[in-house]
């Protein structure tokens, strides 16, 4: 979007290839801009998509009542009590920079001899770009990413994104089906590693969010319908048992190069505790839901008990972990709820030395509890193979795992007789569903938590403490001051449009 950005896609690759070659040497043209192939510019930018995923994940994880702040830290009133304008949460900018990049790879695959990473890019570029949309609305898609030639591409209306996303999805589902990896993509594809079929069943899982987040919207069925039987029609299917899209470049124990996640908010590379450590909490809401079913065996995953993990025993928490010592901090609260006295983000995702787990990007939880609300929805209107009980028991099932929590604490839940938990005793069907997702997402995928919770209006997270009684919450985030400011195409926003105006997708 902006002019620095053509700069990055030409120096993208370099920085990934560790070219020692100065910039300034003496045979270098100073007037031409440096190249890069797309594999390596591929590299980047999945790179760059999960690094830059932390700060939306984080904001998500508050505004879906999973997260909150120990009180060791002055509490946030930009997060907890919605004061916020267009300086705050400018991820605009950071998502059409990796844009730039896989509009790069599109762009130069086939001219440069690596058609197989073209289909990769466009997929992944659906991916960043129903992020945007989620975030802001209408946005830059038709005109933009075209560099000098376009400077200030007009915003494109919302569901009409949301629809080109399905088409950019199909493109890229038969762009990968057409090129098969060689060596150096299946090195470049730090997804999949080269494997088409993961690239599909990710594409298509990706199609499923998409259209089940439209699902509430008066006379969109058929459309929905028809893109599923689409999906559901492909031998390659959508994400299965044990099958998480995740990132991983190969991350090692060095300042910069482990895990982001873990390095943000567990270790250092020395293995000293981040200062963030003690930022992030587990919300007393979330800890109640899920006593509520007996699902204390997934909750001792995702948090440590108080004071957090015992360093000379990775893994396991310092206190004993019996569920009294699991405290959560109520939602938004600004005192009486230090870091010590309070769980920790838990070895789901953090545990001591193990900086070099990959980086998700999506569950296989999530895309069966998708493909279970679209069974349940739409019945025999959509020809999937399972059973809508079949596709959420699995989704459950599939939480566990990635968590680490045994399989049969799975079984036990689903068979407990309580409602959200066990399929046969929820009167809800879509509630349940809902409500494992929202589990599902907790740690992994705030942003998608958000997204949810704006569409659903579930599960019933109560008020911030930080917020004025009778707060309205957020739907939307305002255009960044960046982006307002040199394209006059994005329109004013009066200070309530991001409590009133909602998304598209958002019906109540």
């Amino acid at each position: 979007m902006k002019l620095k950005n053509i700069l990055i896609m030409g120096l993208a690759g370099l920085m990934v290839s560790g070219c020692k070659k100065s910039l300034l040497d003496i045979n270098t043209n100073p007037n031409q801009l440096p190249t890069s192939t797309p594999d390596y510019v591929f590299t980047a930018a999945a790179n760059r998509t999960v690094a830059g995923s932390l700060d939306p994940h984080e904001l998500g994880s508050y505004w879906s009542g999973q997260w909150t702040y120990s009180n060791t830290y002055i509490i946030s009133t930009t997060i907890f009590s919605y004061q916020f304008n267009n300086t705050n949460f400018n991820y605009w900018d950071t998502w059409y920079d990796i844009m730039n990049d896989y509009q790069y790879v599109i762009n130069n695959a086939e001219e440069k001899g690596q058609p197989f990473m073209k289909g990769p890019a466009e997929i992944m570029k659906a991916y960043v770009m129903q992020q945007v949309v989620d975030c802001y609305g209408d946005a830059a898609y038709s005109e933009a990413l075209k560099g000098t030639s376009q400077l200030a591409p007009k915003l494109d209306d919302q569901k009409t994104i949301y629809e080109e996303l399905i088409k950019l999805l199909d493109q890229g589902i038969t762009d990968v089906k057409a090129n098969a990896f060689n060596a150096a993509g299946n090195s470049a594809d730090i997804v999949w590693k080269g494997n088409v079929t993961n690239w599909v069943r990710f594409a298509n899982s990706l199609k499923l969010r998409i259209l089940i987040r439209q699902s509430r919207i008066a006379g969109r069925d058929a459309y929905i319908m028809t893109e599923i039987n689409k999906a559901a029609a492909m031998t390659e299917g959508f994400l299965g048992t044990g099958q998480d899209a995740g990132v991983n470049p190969g991350y090692v124990a060095s300042a910069g190069k482990m895990n982001p996640f873990y390095e943000r908010w567990g270790y250092n590379s020395a293995g000293g505790a981040q200062a963030l450590a003690r930022l992030p909490r587990p919300t007393k809401y979330l800890f109640d839901v899920m006593k509520a079913v007996d699902d204390t065996f997934r909750l001792k995953r995702l948090a440590y008990a108080k004071g957090g993990e015992n360093g000379s025993n990775p893994g396991v928490s310092t206190q004993p972990e019996i569920i009294s010592n699991y405290v959560g901090v109520p939602y938004g609260i600004s005192s009486g709820y230090s870091a010590p006295s309070t769980s920790y983000v838990g070895p789901a995702v953090i545990i001591k030395n193990q900086y070099n787990r990959p980086m998700i990007l999506m569950t296989a939880a999530e895309s069966f509890l998708l493909l279970a609300e679209a069974k349940e929805r739409y019945g025999a209107g959509v020809t999937l193979t399972g059973t809508a009980q079949s596709y959420y028991e699995q989704g459950v099932r599939e939480s566990f795992r990635l968590t680490g929590t045994a399989a049969s604490a799975a079984t036990t839940l689903l068979t407990s007789g309580k409602d959200l938990a066990d399929w046969t005793a929820s009167p809800d069907k879509l509630k349940a569903i809902w409500m494992q997702k929202w589990i599902a997402l907790v740690n992994f995928n705030g942003l998608e938590a958000w997204s949810e919770f704006r569409r659903t209006n579930f599960p019933n997270i109560p008020a911030s403490a930080s917020a004025p009684s009778g707060q309205p919450l957020p739907v939307r985030l305002f255009y960044p001051q960046t982006e307002s400011g040199s394209n006059p195409n994005v329109p004013a926003q009066a200070p309530t449009t991001v409590f009133n105006t909602r998304l598209f997708w958002d019906v109540d």
